[in-house]
């Protein structure tokens, strides 16, 4: 078994960064199809639609940046973590 003992901090943060864009992504799609739908039923809420790639964007850019942070703080924590305790087993072929 080989432990992992330390990671990258930048190197997670980016990742996380990127997963959280694409969920952006994919939320602020989701928000503005809802939106959309709900200027059907609902007169009043046409606000919502007419933001249509500004939320998109918005969301994606916001999650890029929590994952980021997220990522480096998880990261950072790992790294204390795996120095108490001792690091995740993993085994490699």
């Amino acid at each position: 078994m080989t432990e992992l003992k330390k990671v990258g901090v930048f190197s997670v943060a980016k990742i996380f960064a990127v997963i959280s864009l694409i969920i952006g992504l994919l939320v602020g799609i989701i928000v503005l199809i809802f939106g959309g739908i709900a200027t059907i039923f609902m007169p009043q809420a046409a606000y919502a639609a007419g933001a249509g790639i500004v939320v998109i964007i918005f969301t994606a850019v916001g999650g890029a940046i929590g994952g980021f942070i997220y990522g480096a703080i998880a990261a950072f924590i790992y790294n204390l973590a795996a120095g108490w305790f001792g690091g995740i087993e993993v085994e490699l072929v």
